[in-house]
Formats: C-alpha cells, sequence, structure tokens
C-alpha cells in the first residue's frame, strides 16, 4: 500500500444511485502507516462552511483513526451533516482542509446518507453489484456485503419492497463496496424501531473491527455511549467538547452521555470549549 502527494477521492452516494460514476474531489495526503491499526487515517483542519452569507461550521478539527467509531453528536442544525459530507467528499470546506491520510486504492471513503434510496426495479443483489463493479469487483464481493449486514436471504427482493431498516442495511452494504478505509454514516439508525437501530450499530462496529475508521453522527445517545472510541460534541457549528464516552462523563462528572450532551449544548461547557485535546 503507498501513498501519494496527491489523490483523488472516489465517493459512491446511495443518495445518487442513478449516477454511473462516483463523485471526485482532490485530497492532500500526507505520510501515514495504513497498516497499522489506530493510525490516522482522515483529518478536518480547521474546517469553516458557508452557505451564501449563513455560516454552518467553523474551525472545526477532529481525527478518525483505522479501528475505531468516531461520532458527531449534536443539535439539530448544528452542521453534522454539512461536516459529515464535508470529510466525504460531497462538499467543499469554505476554509480549511480535508485530508485522506490512507492508501490508494479505488475507494478511499464510503458514504451513507440519513435517506439512502436506491433504482426501483433491480434486486437487492443486482443494486449492489452495479456499485462493485464501480470498483472492479463482482457477484461474489456483493453477496459478501450483504451477508456481512445480515442480508443474504434478502438477495433476490426488489429494493423498492424492503422496511426502511433493511434499506438502511443496503446502503451500509453499498458504503462497504471496494473495502473503503473510512466509511460515513450519516444518522444510519434515525426512525428505525429499537432492535434494528441496535442492529445497525451492532454492524459499525463489525465495520470498525476491520480496520476502518467510521464515522458516523445520531442522536441515539445510548447506542453511541455503547459504540463510540471517540464523541465530538457539536454545538453552534464548533466542537463543543470531544473526548471517549467515559472521559466526557468523568470530565463532567455525569453518569451518561445525554448529561454530557445537555450540559454541553446547554452552555455551561462554554468555558471549556475544546478543539483537538484542550479542554
Amino acid at each position: 500500500m503507498t501513498n501519494e502527494d496527491t489523490t483523488r477521492t472516489s465517493v459512491h452516494d446511495a443518495d445518487s444511485p442513478a449516477n454511473d460514476a462516483p463523485t471526485s474531489v482532490d485530497r492532500s495526503d500526507e505520510s501515514n502507516d495504513p497498516d497499522q491499526a489506530g493510525s490516522t487515517v482522515l483529518t478536518a483542519e480547521a474546517v469553516a462552511f458557508s452557505y451564501g452569507d449563513v455560516q454552518v461550521l467553523h474551525d472545526v478539527s477532529l481525527t478518525a483513526d483505522a479501528g475505531d467509531v468516531t461520532a458527531l453528536i449534536g443539535p439539530n442544525g448544528t452542521g453534522k451533516t454539512t461536516l459529515l459530507r464535508t470529510l466525504a467528499g460531497l462538499e467543499e470546506p469554505t476554509a480549511g482542509a480535508v485530508r485522506y491520510r490512507g492508501p490508494s486504492v479505488p475507494r478511499e471513503i464510503g458514504y451513507l446518507p440519513q435517506r439512502p434510496a436506491f433504482r426501483p426495479g433491480f434486486t437487492v443483489l443486482e443494486t449492489l453489484e452495479f456499485y462493485a463493479s464501480l470498483v472492479g469487483e463482482g457477484r461474489a464481493q456483493a453477496r459478501d456485503r450483504l451477508e456481512r449486514v445480515g442480508l443474504a436471504d434478502a438477495a433476490g427482493r426488489d429494493v423498492g419492497a424492503l422496511s426502511g431498516g433493511m434499506t438502511r442495511l443496503v446502503g451500509i452494504a453499498q458504503a462497504t463496496i471496494g473495502d473503503p478505509p473510512v466509511v460515513v454514516l450519516d444518522e444510519p439508525g434515525s426512525g428505525l424501531d429499537p432492535g434494528m437501530s441496535t442492529r445497525i450499530y451492532e454492524v459499525a462496529r463489525e465495520i470498525a473491527a476491520t480496520d476502518t475508521a467510521v464515522i458516523l453522527t445520531s442522536h441515539e445517545m445510548g447506542l453511541v455511549e455503547r459504540t463510540a472510541d471517540l464523541v465530538y460534541v457539536l454545538d453552534d457549528g464548533g466542537v463543543a467538547a470531544r473526548g471517549h464516552p467515559t472521559e466526557l462523563r468523568d470530565r463532567l462528572g455525569v453518569d451518561s452521555l445525554r448529561a454530557v450532551y445537555e450540559q454541553t449544548v446547554s452552555g455551561d461547557l462554554y468555558s471549556v470549549r475544546v478543539q483537538g485535546e484542550t479542554a
């Protein structure tokens, strides 16, 4: 595996399944050992993003490591999805930089949008075969992705006949096509029943266990607390706190990540707003 000074990041967006080619964006790359578990494969450095005169993100820095689940939590409208799309290469930051530091592979980042939608009239397996073909994979690899998310028995079902939870799992399977070193999941359990949400977060953990950096957004504090290795609390477009769930609880003297969230976004923690390691 090698790194190059400049890489092209290929992102397949399940929100736009009719596109026959991935979206490519330039990324600057720095030397990193991609074979070492725990190595940093994606960084955001002082990222800002604006829609016209409306600033959505400001001075956001973060890292995502191989083998870890990194969770972004925060109120609606605080920029979580915008940040996730920027990390995935679907949006260009107004300022700052997103740097991919992993191996040079056909597909560097896999992406699951909040509402994955697939072209109707095709089976689950046919849908995944299409995405697999874009990175030089075939039927066997598509079946393997279905088995990983527990949908092998649904291979012959029409994608239009799937439940919301099953559609989300197909989207996650699509995001892992080509074994990208980074997988980005936007609200993967949103609107699903507790059992399906739990299964989806188990799958996220299983993906991370393959030395993949998983980055997700969520409002499900209990599942994030059980799943995430690193949590970034976003508020008002910036990072209000970061750390392992246990570290965040201990820092505030509370007993749950939900309590961390409530204190952080209420204004109680503005005096200890952090970027990087400084609290």
